[in-house]
Parts: C-alpha cells; sequence; structure tokens
C-alpha cells in the first residue's frame, strides 16, 4: 500500500474519530470550563485587590512626596489649598486631599470650600496620630460629596517625631469600580465594609440593596466576612436566576475593612463550554475539506522531499558540522517540527560548545588572577621582611650619623623611602584583595604629589594642570587608596565634561569652617579640615542636576558610559572618614568639588622629626624571637638588646618548642606568621600556651591571607615593616596586658 493511500486512511479515520468524541469531550470539558470560569472569577477579585492595593501604594508614595512639600508646611491655609488644589487636578481619582491638624480639624482642603469639619471620630485619624511612616485606611461616604471613598492618611511628622499634620486622600471607590468593569466582560463588582454597607452596588437589574444599604444580614456577607469561608458562593436573585460571586483573598484590603467581590450568572459559566464546540465543529469541518483536497499533494510533492532535507541534516550532524542547519522555508506539520527541533538542537550545541570555551577561557583567566594573587601575597612577604630590615636599620643610622646633618637627612630619606615601598605593598595586596585598607595619619598634599603623573596621564594632553598645594598642612586620618579612588573618580568626571579641552586644578589647604559653611545636605560641620578642592572649566550643571548629583546611580551620562555611582562613592568616602563635601557648578562656567577631612594633629614643619627624636620604651624581659629570615632575626635581636630585653633567637617552630620545654625563664614570644618546617606562628602560639600558660605571645607578619586569632580570640599582631618605636610600644602593650 503506498503512502499516499496510507495518508487518505488516516485523513478519513481522523474526520470520524473527532465526530464520535465531539459528545464525549463537551461532556468531559463542560466541567472543567466551568472550573476554569470560577477560578477566573475569584483571579478576577484578586486583580481588582491587587489595583487597589497598587493605587494604596501609590497614593502612599504621593503623601510621602507631599509630606516633605513646603508649600503644606506653611500657615498659609489658602495657599496650601491652592497648591493641593493643583495637586488633584492631577490626580483625578481622588475626590479631594486635604490636611488634618493633630487636633482633627481640617485645614488645608483641595476642594477650597473653606468647610470646618471635626474629623476626631474617623478611624483613619485615631490610627493616623499613633503610626510613623505608613498610610491608614478606612472605607467611608463622604460627608459632602455623599461618594463611597476609601479614606487614606498619612501622618507627617517632624524630624523629632513630632506630628505636624495628617494629609488625606479621598480615593473614589465608585470611579475605581467602573473602570474596572470595562475589564470584566458581563462581571459585576460589589464592594462592601466590614460592617455590611454596601459602598458599590453592581448595576444589574437583578441587584436590589443600592449603595449605602445593608447586607450585613445576608448569607453573602457571612460568606465575605468569614475567615474560612468557602470559594464560591451562590445566591438566588429575585428574578430567579442563580449568580456565583467569589470575594478577593488579600489581607491588607480585609484589615481596612473592605470587601472586594465579584459576580456571575450560573448560566453564563457554561458559554465558553458552547461556544468551544460549536468552534471545534466549524474547525473539524473546514479541516477535513482542507485534509482531503491537499492530501494527495502532500504525499506527492511534499513528503518525500522533506524527508530527504532531514536525512541530509542528520548526516552532517553525526559527521560533527554544528553549523548544519535546513534552510528554510519549512513545511507545516510534524517534518516542518521536527527540522525546527532538528535546527534548534544543532543551535544548542553550538552555543554549548562556545559556552564551554568561554568557560575554558574564564577558568584559564581565574587561574592566572589566582596564581597571580598568591604570587602578590609571596613577594609582599618576602618585600616586607627586606623592607623591616632596611626601615630599622637605617632608623639605627639616623640615630648614629645625628651629628652628621647630611648622612643624617641621608638615613632618614631611606627610612622614607622603605615606608613607601611598605605603602607600594600593602597597595599590591589591596589590588590581590588579600588584605583591607586601613585609615593613616598622612599629609593629603604628599599624597596628591605623588599622584601628579598617574592623574596628568588621566586627563591627557589637551588638559591643563595645577596642583597648588598649602605649606604646613595639617594631617587627617584616612585610607590612602580610597583616597586614590575617590580623586580618580572627580578627574574623570572633571575630563569627561572637558571633551574639547580645559583646564583642571587639584587645591589642598587648611581650612575653618564655621556654622554658616554647610555640605550638600545643607548641615554645617564646623571645625578645622584639610580640604581637597577640584575645579574644572567644563560645561558644568544646572542647579537641578548639581543637587542629585551625589544620588547613587543618578547619572547625565549616555547609556553604557557611567553608572551613577561615582559621585556617591566619593561622598560615602568623605563621610566615613568623618568629613563632608561641598559641590558648585553652574552652566557654562565649570564645576568645583570640595572634600573636607578632618585635623587630626598640628601642622607639620618643613623638617620632619628625626627617627630618633621619638622616645621608646624599654624593658628587662626575656623574650623568645622566632623568625625563619636570617637578615630579619639578626635585626629584631640586635634592636630587642638595645631596648634592654634578654633575646634568645631560633629560627622556626621545632626549635622554639624545644627551648619552651627547658626550664628557663622566657617572658614573651615573638614570632613570625608564616614560617617553614611545617609549623606557622598560630600553631607554635597553641603548642607554647599548653606548655607555659601564662606566656605572652606577639605575632609579626609581612602578609597573611587568614586573620590570625589566638587561643582567646585577641591576637596582637606586629605588620612588617616597623619602626623600633612601633615594636617598643607594642612589646609593653603585650606584655602589661593581663
Amino acid at each position: 500500500m503506498s503512502l499516499r493511500t496510507r495518508l487518505l486512511i488516516l485523513v478519513i479515520a481522523a474526520m470520524l474519530v473527532p465526530a464520535i468524541l465531539v459528545g464525549l469531550r463537551f461532556a468531559q470539558n463542560r466541567t472543567s470550563e466551568i472550573r476554569a470560569a470560577l477560578a477566573n472569577l475569584s483571579a478576577t477579585s484578586d486583580d481588582i485587590s491587587r489595583d487597589l492595593d497598587e493605587k494604596i501604594q501609590g497614593t502612599a508614595q504621593l503623601h510621602y512626596g507631599l509630606a516633605r512639600a513646603r508649600d503644606l508646611d506653611t500657615s498659609d491655609k489658602a495657599a496650601c489649598s491652592a497648591f493641593l488644589s493643583a495637586v488633584r487636578e492631577e490626580y483625578p481619582q481622588y475626590t479631594g486631599i486635604l490636611t488634618i491638624t493633630p487636633d482633627g480639624g481640617l485645614f488645608c482642603d483641595s476642594l477650597r470650600t473653606n468647610r470646618t469639619l471635626d474629623l476626631r471620630d474617623r478611624a483613619y485619624f485615631k490610627q493616623a496620630l499613633t503610626a510613623n511612616g505608613v498610610v491608614t485606611l478606612e472605607s467611608v461616604f463622604g460627608r459632602l460629596t455623599g461618594t463611597s471613598v476609601l479614606q487614606i492618611a498619612y501622618p507627617a511628622r517632624s524630624e523629632s517625631g513630632d506630628l505636624k499634620f495628617i494629609l488625606l486622600a479621598s480615593f473614589n471607590l465608585r470611579k475605581f469600580a467602573e473602570y474596572d468593569k470595562r475589564l470584566l466582560n458581563g462581571k459585576e463588582v460589589l464592594l462592601v465594609d466590614r460592617k455590611g454597607t454596601v459602598l458599590v452596588a453592581p448595576q444589574s437589574k437583578a441587584w436590589t440593596a443600592p449603595a449605602g444599604a445593608s447586607i450585613a444580614d445576608s448569607g453573602l456577607f457571612r460568606f465575605a466576612s468569614a475567615a474560612d469561608r468557602e470559594p464560591f458562593y451562590e445566591m438566588k436573585n429575585p428574578d430567579g436566576r442563580t449568580h456565583v460571586w467569589a470575594v478577593a483573598r488579600s489581607a491588607s484590603i480585609r484589615d481596612a475593612g473592605l470587601y472586594i467581590m465579584v459576580g456571575l450568572p450560573k448560566d453564563g459559566l457554561v458559554a465558553a463550554a458552547n461556544r468551544r464546540l460549536y468552534e471545534d465543529l466549524a474547525m473539524l469541518a473546514v479541516a477535513s475539506l482542507l485534509l482531503l483536497a491537499g492530501v494527495w499533494l502532500l504525499a506527492t510533492l511534499g513528503v518525500g522531499r522533506q524527508v530527504g532535507r532531514l536525512a541530509a541534516m542528520a548526516r552532517r550532524l553525526g559527521l560533527g558540522d554544528l553549523s548544519a542547519r535546513i534552510p528554510a522555508p519549512h513545511p507545516r506539520g510534524e517534518l516542518g517540527g521536527l527540522m525546527t527541533l532538528l535546527n534548534g538542537t544543532a543551535e544548542s550545541l553550538e552555543r554549548q560548545r562556545a559556552a564551554i570555551d568561554e568557560l575554558n577561557q574564564k577558568l584559564s583567566q581565574s587561574q592566572k588572577m589566582e596564581a597571580m594573587g598568591q604570587l602578590t601575597g609571596g613577594v609582599a612577604h618576602d618585600f616586607n621582611n627586606l623592607l623591616t630590615v632596611i626601615l630599622g636599620n637605617a632608623e639605627y643610622l639616623a640615630e648614629k650619623l645625628a651629628a652628621n646633618r647630611e648622612l643624617h637627612k641621608i638615613a632618614d630619606s631611606i627610612a622614607t623611602a622603605a615606608e613607601r615601598g611598605s605603602d607600594l605593598t600593602r597597595s599590591l595586596l589591596a589590588f590581590a584583595r588579600k588584605q583591607p585598607l586601613m585609615p593613616q595619619d598622612i599629609d593629603i598634599g604628599q599624597k596628591i604629589l605623588g599622584m601628579e603623573q598617574l592623574l596628568r596621564r588621566t586627563l591627557g594632553e589637551h588638559i591643563e594642570c595645577e596642583f597648588p598645594l598649602d605649606r604646613n598642612l595639617w594631617l587627617t586620618s584616612i585610607d590612602p587608596g580610597q583616597l586614590t579612588s575617590a580623586l580618580l573618580n572627580l578627574v574623570l568626571n572633571a575630563r569627561d565634561a572637558m571633551p574639547q579641552g580645559g583646564r583642571l586644578m587639584v587645591e589642598v589647604r587648611n581650612i575653618s569652617l564655621g556654622e554658616s559653611d554647610i555640605d550638600v545636605n545643607g548641615e554645617a560641620r564646623p571645625g578645622d579640615y584639610v580640604m581637597v578642592a577640584v575645579t574644572d572649566t567644563g560645561s558644568g550643571m544646572i542647579a537641578e542636576v548639581a543637587s542629585r548629583a551625589f544620588e547613587p546611580f543618578f547619572t547625565t551620562k549616555e547609556v553604557g558610559k557611567g553608572t551613577g555611582l561615582g559621585l556617591s562613592m566619593v561622598y560615602g568616602f568623605a563621610k566615613q572618614s568623618g568629613g563632608t563635601m561641598q559641590i558648585r557648578s553652574e552652566p557654562g562656567h565649570g564645576t568645583v568639588v570640595k572634600l573636607f577631612f578632618p585635623r587630626v594633629g598640628v601642622p607639620q614643619g618643613n623638617d620632619a622629626p628625626p627617627i630618633n627624636r621619638i622616645a621608646s620604651p624599654a624593658g628587662g624581659e626575656t623574650i623568645l624571637v622566632v623568625e625563619d629570615n636570617d637578615l630579619v632575626r639578626a635585626y629584631v635581636e640586635k634592636e630587642l638588646k638595645e631596648l634592654g630585653y634578654r633575646v634568645i633567637a631560633t629560627r622556626d617552630g621545632p626549635e622554639a618548642l624545644t627551648i619552651l620545654r627547658q626550664p628557663r625563664e622566657i617572658d614573651l614570644l615573638f614570632t613570625d606568621v608564616v614560617m617553614p618546617g611545617g609549623m606557622f606562628g598560630p600553631e607554635l602560639a597553641r603548642e607554647a600556651s599548653r606548655l607555659r600558660p601564662e606566656l605572652k605571645v606577639l605575632f609579626t607578619s609581612g602578609y597573611t591571607e587568614r586573620p590570625v586569632q589566638a587561643l582567646d580570640g585577641e591576637a596582637q599582631i606586629l605588620n612588617k615593616p616597623y619602626r623600633r618605636n612601633d615594636l617598643a610600644l607594642m612589646l609593653r602593650k603585650v606584655l602589661k596586658a593581663k
């Protein structure tokens, strides 16, 4: 039997079977259609409830904005009412917007009727007296309009929490219901308050209770107000027709004392099933005619050629060619679906192969970054060991060469260079995310001088740069890395504002702010500060944009060219550092951004105090030094002896434990964190504390990836490199601790 004959038989069978099953299908689908209609009824009530919830939330947002409007915080009743009237014209869904004094009297009224109302008896007013930051709700009939409304009240409070006034918006429930009726497709809406009073009645002639009437004694109201109610309620109308009602399940709407019900005549529930039957019969007849007419052409012209295209596609996929596709046009039906499926499978496999390649690249990059982090940590450890020796010996030379001013200055320069190397090491660790940045007492002017070349390269040759700095700048306690990031943010913003070139100035000077000097929030922060001002001659900003410049995610740049976080991060850095910020901008005249960091000491002189002028506290206890680096161990041993301590030095943990087991007097264990030999500093400290419970422990490290924890949870650590005074002070602190 040929393929065409088989197809004809299948078509005839396909026409007979649906005809027999249509009756069964109607019987089976009727129940499901009714269930679907009931579910739709319930969903409609919930949709209306959600819509009302959104309106309430929108009103809450409107109240929140109005509560901060200066036009309402006034004693001018006429001006206040005019302002509310203008607001109401923009929001016609409210019958009125007004303000209520704390004693319950009407003050501002959008209707401008000059009426006098005492609203102390209203539930929403009583609730708003004790509310804070939220709206209170009550569904009532308006005293003037007689219209059913949802009263939405919001308490406007001062910064101290005192009630200034209560904002009240009367949301028109009748208009709300009429708007939603256009989307109900024959359904009816009923709104009832918690007392059973009809707020909005259905327009159907079968409904007899008008708005304002009570249905508190009806079964429908008991159904709506019951906590454990059935999902639907059937009620027989006076005309003999049965209506099915569903009530919204929104807890917030119920808490507001409002019940939203949606109803539909019961006989309308099966209309969809009947309509579907007629549609099925019509489609069956059309399909039968089309199938009978087209089956011959399909079998003769389409099937063989399309099967050949599928076979060719399968062969190419089998050979690993994932770019193989069956080109359009595709036939309709199973063959076309199979072609689409094969094309989709090939595309999916191709995407997966590309994704695997991309993941391999990301994995390789991740491994490189991890290796870079490990390398950075190792370099930092060794570099800090070297810097410890350099800084210590430079300090020693400075003491010995105090009489020779030139050589003493060279020794100071070596120490300064070592400390800058330490700063560089900390920056490398921060880049590798191995160590958090810490605030330091620094000279901002010197920091900016060190950044000058970086900033000039960032700006480009088309922008002229100046860096005027005050002499004798005060010290400030800030995070140098964060300062660098903040300045780069400001400089990059200035560069973007001067695409055709211009002039930029980074100024640093001491300044004292008074009560009249306010920051971007309008607050006065009097005191002594070091000011960093970044001034450009760019396009500038209008006042509205400048006032929002520090808002997170606010940006005037094109999509993809800015996140809106730069200035907000700079502002956050200034505030976290105990300082403040100012901005002044004018279109066509550029922008000035000023950062103020609080003073934390006396101004610096031109000549830094020599290292040997700092008195270092000495002691006479016995200290066990454990350090694997020979140079560092020799330096520490020498420094401790000069400070008056008795010193026992060893290179690793096992040797230190051997000494600790001997009956020798040892007051403090001074150990490196990372050491060879299979035992790190924390492990040595635990064993030492077990052998000698009263032994004090001080750690030192040039780099450690994990925080050091002592047995009591409070480990003392001296970071490398360190000066003699840092070592002496930390030793006395640990030895004197209980």
